[in-house]
Parts: structure tokens; sequence; C-alpha cells
């Protein structure tokens, strides 16, 4: 148990000197950059796109099983 408490101890020393020397420098938006080309490119092609008739509205239901 006390192993597992000095890798903690180790581990959270290495995020705290990662995290300070860093200061403002870390980009913390995620996958933001860079892919609003393809957003708009998928927008305009789902826009020049059929839609598509969803396939349960086209099957029938017993007369029984209608609540």
């Amino acid at each position: 148990m006390w192993k597992m408490l000095v890798a903690f101890i180790i581990f959270a020393a290495i995020a705290l000197t990662v995290v300070f020397k860093a200061g403002d420098k870390v980009d913390m938006q995620g996958e933001a950059g860079g892919h609003s080309e393809q957003t708009e490119a998928k927008k305009e092609g789902a826009a020049d796109a059929p839609a598509a008739a969803p396939a349960a509205a086209d099957t029938a239901v017993p007369a029984g099983d209608k609540k």
C-alpha cells in the first residue's frame, strides 16, 4: 500500500512540474483546431443529398399491437 502512495506522490510531483513549467502556453481546446473546413464541407454535402425515409415508417403494425 505504501508503494502506491509513493507512486502517486511521484506522479503528482511530475504532473505539477509539467503544469507549472508550461504556464499559460497550454492549449486546452481539444480537437477544435483545423476541423472547421471539414465540418463545412460535410454540411454543404448534406444539404445537397436527398433525405432518406426511415425504414420503420414503412413497416405495418398488426391491429392487435396498437395502443
